[in-house]
């Protein structure tokens, strides 16, 4: 095989195997494995289709360049943010800062105590939170967030949500890994809560992962103009067609909306560098986001991720 010959195979290949993942995100489906698993890295695809691009101009393959050059405009168009991101018309009512971490099997359990300690936020979330890690919350933090909603459960199963406003109960979300709920009274304003936490989309199990994110669609469409912050470990992001549909919805990314759409948040050793937004904190149209910060906690491979919400009235009706 001459070397001409090997760099076109070498260019179809790489243009095959991401056109087949890009032809998905065109299709709105997450597809079968590993579309769903590469759909996360949607954007570092870039990457080898640039190196197919390159052999296809060194082989002289024009064929290949014109394929290179549509998929490439695909990828760019779809890297942009997705879903609305119009602000409340409404004046401002109450400030809130919500953190989201996952602190993988109860590892970062100690990492997370400190960071809390430090930033102060008003509510947080906690995925694969297990007993220790549980107890170890109740432990440290009771005196400062004394309102708590948890799914007690070993390993990942294990969930909680801690609060300084006090928490009324409200209906968990069914699924594999614990996904508790509650109704914040946010300075005399109801505000709903909802912990993510769906299965990751492994092989062999895609069919729960949808369904686990269909659940938290279902539960975003059922709020309605409900003040809603739904907030987690995804296991999903903006490329994947399930995740898209929560936020069809009527539901903003938050750190979207305060300028940091797309930042890695896994996996914590590779990422800011590489990686995919996979933890979000997701408010309803009520909400409006100043400040997204991405916080590096040892011993869990996701960043946690601190966001700063407003809360707005109703928009004034003149006439």
């Amino acid at each position: 095989m001459t070397h001409r010959r090997l760099g076109i195979w070498t260019a179809a290949l790489l243009f095959a195997a991401v056109s087949a993942v890009v032809g998905c995100r065109l299709a709105d489906t997450d597809g079968v494995t590993p579309v769903p698993q590469l759909l996360a890295f949607l954007p570092w695809l870039l990457a080898p289709t640039s190196l197919g691009l390159a052999l296809a101009l060194l082989t002289r393959w024009w064929p290949g360049t014109v394929w290179a050059a549509v998929v490439l405009g695909l990828l760019a168009w779809f890297v942009a943010p997705y879903g609305t991101d119009t602000e409340p018309a409404g004046r401002a009512l109450a400030t809130l800062e919500v953190l989201t971490s996952n602190v993988e099997f109860g590892r970062a359990t100690d990492a997370l105590v400190a960071a809390v300690r430090r930033e102060e936020p008003d509510v947080v979330f906690v995925e694969e939170c297990e007993y220790g890690c549980s107890a170890t919350l109740r432990r440290t933090l009771a005196v400062k967030y004394p309102y708590r909603r948890s799914v007690e459960g070993a390993g990942s199963a294990g969930s909680v949500v801690l609060s300084r406003f006090p928490l009324r109960a409200a209906p968990a979300v069914p699924a594999t890994m614990g996904m508790p709920g509650a109704v914040a009274d946010v300075r005399g304003h109801a505000v709903r809560l909802q912990l993510a936490h769906p299965m990751p989309p492994l092989p062999g199990q895609l069919g729960r992962w949808r369904r686990e994110l269909g659940a938290l669609r279902d539960f975003a469409a059922s709020r309605g103009t409900e003040p809603t912050v739904l907030a987690g470990d995804f296991n999903a992001s903006q490329d994947h067609a399930a995740f898209r549909a929560l936020l069809d919805t009527g539901l903003r990314d938050a750190a979207r909306l305060a300028g940091s759409g797309r930042t890695p948040t896994w996996p914590a050793r590779t990422a800011p560098v590489i990686g995919a937004q996979i933890d979000h904190v997701l408010v309803s149209a009520a909400f409006s986001a100043g400040d997204a910060r991405f916080l590096d906690l040892a011993d869990t491979d996701h960043r946690a991720l601190l966001v700063a919400i407003t809360l707005h009235g109703p928009a004034r009706v003149t006439g």
